[in-house]
C-alpha cells in the first residue's frame, strides 16, 4: 500500500529505540526524510546505523525548552519544517502505592510523558499550518483509560495525552493539520524489559517466566497471549502518519491485543 508520504519530512521523538525507532523505519521505508531525536547521544548514533534511508540525527532533551526549540530549528536548517510528528518519547516513572509517592514522583513523570510533547507540537504545529498540511500522532497508551494503581503518575500523563490530542485536533483540523493517538499496550521495548527484569529480581526467575506470569495477573485482557512487537505498533503509526488517513482526526488507535476490557 502506498501511503503517499514519499519525500515529507517527519520528525520522531524517542528514536533511540522501541516504539519510536520502529516508527522511524516504516516511515524510511515508504519514502519519508526522517530527524531523529533522543537524549542520549551513543544510543542515537547506534539508532541511526540500524536504519536503511534518509536520517538527520538531532540530540534534545525534550523536558529543556531550550532545546526543543534548538531541535526545531535544526530541523528546519538541515532538512525543512517537519511536515509529520511522531512523539514517542516516554519513561514508565517511578511507581508504587499512590500514598508513598510524593511531588517530585509526579513532576518527573509529567513533564516527560505530557509536557515534552506539549512543547514538541507546540514548536512544529504553527509550521504545519502555514503549510496547510500536517500529521501528529502522540503515543498514548491503554493506560490511559484502564489505570493501574502501581502507576498513576505515567497513567494520569498519557491521560492527558489523549485529551492534548483530541482538542488539538480540534483546534487545528480546519487547518488541515491532524492529530491522533496511538495506545499501545505491553509491547516489547526496553521499557517493559526493565519492568520485567524488576519482576523477575523480585521473584527469583527470569524474564520469560516474567513476562508470563504478568500476562495472566496483570494483563488477563490481552487476548493474544504475548506481548506486542514495535512494528505492529509502528504500522498503525504509519498510516496515521499517511494520506490514506486523510479523514482520520481526533482519534485514538489502540493496539493492544484487547487489553482495554471495555468498548
Amino acid at each position: 500500500m502506498d501511503l503517499g508520504i514519499a519525500g515529507r519530512i517527519a520528525l520522531v521523538t524517542g528514536g533511540d529505540s522501541g516504539i519510536g525507532l520502529a516508527s522511524a523505519q516504516e516511515l524510511l521505508a515508504e519514502g519519508a526524510r526522517v530527524v531523529l531525536t533522543d537524549k542520549d547521544q551513543d544510543a542515537l548514533d547506534d539508532a541511526v546505523s540500524r536504519l536503511a534511508g534518509d536520517v538527520t540525527a538531532v540530540v534534545a532533551d525534550l523536558t529543556v525548552p531550550d532545546d526543543v526549540a534548538r531541535l526545531a530549528r535544526t530541523a528546519r536548517e538541515t532538512v525543512g519544517d517537519p511536515e509529520i510528528l511522531v512523539h514517542a518519547a516516554g519513561i514508565t516513572g517511578p511507581q508504587g502505592p499512590f500514598h508513598e509517592l510524593d511531588d517530585d514522583a509526579w513532576s518527573t513523570t509529567l513533564d516527560v510523558d505530557l509536557m515534552a510533547a506539549v512543547r514538541v507540537t507546540r514548536e512544529l504545529v504553527p509550521a504545519m499550518r502555514a503549510a496547510g498540511r500536517g500529521r501528529v500522532v502522540l503515543v498514548a497508551s491503554e493506560d490511559a483509560v484502564q489505570p493501574y494503581v502501581d502507576e498513576l503518575p505515567y497513567c494520569v500523563a498519557k491521560a492527558g495525552i489523549r485529551v492534548l490530542a483530541k482538542g488539538l485536533s480540534k483546534a487545528y483540523g480546519p487547518d488541515g493539520v491532524l492529530v491522533n493517538t496511538v495506545s499501545p499496550a505491553f509491547v516489547e521495548t526496553p521499557m517493559t524489559d526493565a519492568m520485567m527484569d524488576a519482576r523477575a529480581e523480585e521473584r527469583g526467575t527470569d524474564r520469560d517466566e516474567a513476562v508470563e506470569s504478568f500476562l495472566d495477573e496483570m494483563r488477563p485482557g490481552i487476548a493474544l497471549g504475548r506481548r506486542g512487537r514495535v512494528e505492529e505498533v509502528a504500522a498503525v503509526v504509519a498510516l496515521l502518519c499517511s494520506e490514506r488517513a486523510s479523514f482520520v482526526n481526533g482519534s485514538d488507535y489502540r493496539v493492544d491485543a484487547g487489553s482495554v476490557i471495555t468498548i
